[in-house]
């Protein structure tokens, strides 16, 4: 709809008085004018000049005392709103305020206003969702398979201008000895002023046969994220961290044998299977969770299969998971930027080694209408329905 143009003083612009017009769409503005604006129908945003002038000036005025309701967004448009850059927002009944630009510095500064104050402008916030995966770990040496990466969501509200740093944590490498276990994979996290810290945990390690060295309990997995599979004679399973977050963090690995399979580790949705205590397939790698924040299902974090002194491997968890393997055969790495656990080996020889762990990745999905383009790190920037999806497989920033 057009705007509506209002008497003026009869001055021109830049002699002492202002054109006013009704404004009831998105516009941009012209120095030298005066708006009322209507948002009765739904919220308004005004753009300011691209290249104003010092001593430019622009009157905002609510027109149906509905910015309460259907609040009014200013745009700088690449410039200055007392010296900040984001995009502020009128949303008091009745409010109004004048804006005046002085210079590159400060750029458009509130002079006065009306019903809310001399300076009635408020920062521009917006909901944001979150996922942070944390690195998978790698799986044993004729051993258990790795643990998942912890899992974890959140939705907050973020403030227009600031910066989110994310971190993106590595998977772990498989046991390289039998007297080790499994590296255990790396934290993500995400963090930012006002918001609350995000940190998965990685993954913890896959136990090896005689993983007895220093500091290590024979044939017991690490903890972790989602825990390592235990191995041979009948060791423990790491643990999974639980915080009170939806989905959980993580979950244990398997549990040992006597003999034969090792145990799984632990995934983002399941516990991983234990050890088949003879001739047979490793316990399975637990199962990773779902999600649907890039607009499609996609499965992550899930845990190594174990290993299995016979010839039989094991099958990885659903979301990465590697798959164990039997003897004499080279055992597989998790799929990248799942998170996933690397599988357990099956023999103590050429082929030994245990899988390395996947590692994690950080996604957040934002409002389309308050995506501010700005990021680093180089994520993979996609869109779904009224959201802007940011996917970084590596550690990075983006600013509100």
């Amino acid at each position: 709809m057009p705007s509506t143009k209002v008497a003026s003083a009869g001055l021109a612009p830049g002699a002492g008085g202002l054109i006013w017009s009704v404004q009831t769409t998105n516009f941009t503005a012209v120095a030298g004018n005066g708006y009322y604006v209507n948002t009765t129908s739904a919220a308004i945003t005004v753009t300011l000049p691209a290249t104003p002038s010092a001593g430019n000036e622009i009157a905002i005025v609510d027109y149906a005392g509905t910015f309460d309701t259907n609040a009014l967004t200013i745009n700088p448009n690449g410039n200055k709103i007392e010296g900040g850059t984001s995009n502020l927002l009128l949303k008091g009944e009745r409010e109004g305020v004048t804006l005046n630009y002085i210079d590159a510095t400060q750029g458009w500064l509130c002079n006065s206003g009306i019903n809310e104050g001399t300076d009635a402008l408020e920062p521009l916030t917006y909901s944001v969702d979150f996922l942070v995966v944390a690195g998978g770990a790698g799986g044993g040496r004729l051993g258990g398979g790795g643990g998942a990466g912890g899992y974890r969501t959140s939705t907050q509200t973020v403030t227009a201008g600031t910066v989110i740093t994310v971190t993106v944590g590595d998977g772990g490498t498989g046991a390289l000895t039998s007297e080790s276990t499994g590296t255990s994979g790396s934290n993500s996290s995400i963090s930012g002023s006002g918001l609350t810290t995000i940190t998965s945990a990685g993954g913890g390690g896959g136990s090896s046969i005689s993983s007895n060295g220093p500091g290590l309990n024979v044939g017991n997995g690490v903890n972790g994220g989602s825990g390592g599979g235990g191995s041979y004679p009948g060791g423990t399973a790491g643990s999974g961290n639980t915080p009170s977050t939806s989905p959980s963090q993580g979950n244990n690995g398997g549990i040992g044998p006597s003999t034969y399979g090792q145990g799984g580790g632990g995934g983002a949705s399941a516990t991983g299977g234990n050890g088949s205590g003879g001739p047979g397939p490793g316990g399975s790698g637990g199962n990773g969770t779902a999600s649907s924040i890039t607009g499609s299902s996609v499965t992550r974090a899930g845990g190594g299969g174990g290993g299995d002194s016979t010839q039989n491997g094991s099958t990885g968890g659903t979301g990465g998971g590697a798959n164990g393997t039997g003897s004499r055969t080279v055992p597989t790495a998790a799929t990248a930027n799942t998170g996933g656990g690397g599988g357990g080996s099956g023999f103590d020889g050429a082929f030994g080694n245990g899988g390395a762990g996947g590692k994690g990745v950080v996604i957040l999905s934002v409002p389309t209408s308050n995506y501010s383009g700005t990021s680093s790190g180089s994520p993979t920037i996609t869109t779904s329905g009224a959201n802007t999806i940011l996917q970084f497989n590596g550690s990075g920033s983006y600013t509100a």
